[in-house]
């Protein structure tokens, strides 16, 4: 069944114990952000704040709606106890399937209705989230919608924004982002950029646009088939966009051509700050709209987990794993550790050929995405990339260390990639390097080692007891 809207999601994470309502005041200024960061840290539920210092009652503020797998199958409606391998494979089922959205007259969204000089971002709860951070972001946990100057495609992305005053924002954008391709077509022709901010939202919106869709593909297209259902959407009060109806908050504006002014710092998905104050575009908020009672989501991205670790995982291992099938390659899992910041996918693969990490690897980079992950490794089909130890083990024991490393120099990477000297790190230049830890293809069968695990050195009956009996030996 798919969630009407954000309140629903939290009813549901009410009933999963997946969520904590905190009656106490907490601050705005550092100290939700804190309580944030320590819950994402310690795999706490989600908080709903509920009394804001400085604000009236009912404007309120929701930390990691989806910083846990848990929390991420419950938006996907299912068990909260499903495997990623079997959230992966739903994940693939229904974004097969996309369902365009449905428009309609009016909704929640327009409750509330400010334009002009009665636009005040700051009558939201907008929290500092990071020491150090360069001011207070309203947009962590949001959908930025702008559409392309030459066709019908409407992206939807995560993107942050930093407050600078009451009407306008910083705007994250990067070249190699879809926004930043989009953006740049306007900027050429000395054109804003129509843009619109939605916040508070179904789930499935936010876990969307965190994942690899590819240039040119709408993404709510494919929130329906996550959904089963069609978005509903309604016109934008003063552009020719449309947002989620049910949004808790909107904003409506431009980001203006060659106009720059600085924004952050701001902890990011690496676990760092990295981005530094840097001069950047400014979105020019011309209306705000939102609910009753309205809900901000924030993200305190950082050091793993946290939503974009957990939401954005998901959608990047599909993403790099059907361009694996789409070349012939036979995977049999992939999967990113969340606690490597996206930095390092592993995938599993029958052997059909020599030298096939490498053949992996370089099709994972030479995706739009790939420029987000430096790391790659190559495991046998017998490996469960989710299970760590069995991965470790391989890396160990497998992975030769000069023939099964191979250093794919002066390669393009995000310029939030930590290990990047400062110098390449404004250029995004960097290193790729891919681990084979499978067993060579050129060996004989008496060449490779017999691995000494349950599966693999006891007949089947005798396995088949021991399972069997499992919880009458004391087990559990």
């Amino acid at each position: 069944m798919a969630y009407n809207d954000l309140r629903e999601f939290i009813a549901k994470l009410k009933q999963t114990g997946d969520l904590i309502e905190i009656n106490e005041e907490v601050d705005w200024n550092l100290e939700a952000g804190a309580i944030m960061r320590r819950a994402y840290e310690k795999w706490q539920p989600a908080q709903l704040f509920n009394k804001v210092k400085d604000y009236k009652k009912g404007f309120r503020l929701l930390g990691g709606p989806l910083a846990t797998f848990r929390r991420l199958a419950v938006g996907m409606d299912m068990d909260p106890e499903s495997s990623y391998t079997d959230m992966l494979n739903e994940f693939d089922k229904r974004s097969r399937n996309p369902i365009k959205p449905m428009v309609v007259s009016d909704g929640p969204c327009k409750e509330n209705i400010f334009k002009g000089k009665k636009v005040d971002l700051l009558k939201l709860p907008v929290p500092i989230i990071h020491g150090g951070d360069g001011g207070r972001f309203i947009g962590t946990w949001n959908i930025g919608i702008c559409k392309d100057l030459d066709s019908d495609w409407v992206n939807w992305g995560t993107y942050r924004l930093m407050v600078h005053d009451q009407a306008s924002t910083g705007a994250f954008v990067l070249p190699q982002q879809h926004i930043g391709m989009i953006y740049r077509k306007y900027e050429e022709k000395n054109l804003p950029m129509p843009y619109a901010v939605a916040i508070g939202l179904d789930p499935m919106m936010n876990f969307i646009a965190t994942t690899g869709v590819p240039y040119g593909s709408n993404e709510v297209d494919i929130v329906g088939g996550m959904r089963n259902e069609p978005v509903k959407l309604v016109k934008c009060e003063t552009l020719d966009l449309h947002v989620p109806a049910t949004a808790e908050i909107v904003l409506e504006g431009e980001i203006l051509p060659h106009l720059r002014k600085d924004e952050g710092p701001f902890g990011e998905y690496p676990g760092y700050q990295l981005s530094g104050t840097v001069a950047r575009p400014v979105f020019k908020v011309k209306c705000m709209t939102y609910r009753n009672n309205p809900i901000l989501t924030a993200a305190c991205i950082g050091v793993p987990p946290d939503d974009y670790h957990i939401a954005g995982n998901l959608g990047q291992a599909s993403y790099f794993k059907n361009a694996l099938l789409n070349e012939g390659i036979p995977v049999t899992g992939i999967f990113f550790p969340p606690q490597s910041a996206m930095h390092l996918c592993i995938v599993a693969v029958k052997t059909t050929h020599a030298n096939m990490a490498t053949k992996v690897a370089n099709i994972i980079w030479g995706t739009k995405n790939g420029f987000v992950c430096p790391r790659v490794v190559v495991v046998d089909e017998d490996v469960d990339p989710t299970d760590l130890d069995q991965v470790l083990h391989a890396f160990a024991t497998k992975c030769h260390p000069v023939k099964g490393t191979t250093v794919i120099d002066n390669s393009g990477l995000s310029p939030l990639t930590g290990f990047l000297w400062p110098g390449d790190r404004e250029l995004g230049l960097g290193a790729n390097v891919v681990y084979d830890c499978k067993w060579p293809k050129q060996w004989k069968k008496e060449d490779v080692p017999t691995r000494s695990s349950f599966n693999d050195t006891y007949p089947e009956d005798i396995k088949k007891r021991v399972l069997d009996k499992w919880k009458k030996y004391g087990f559990k």
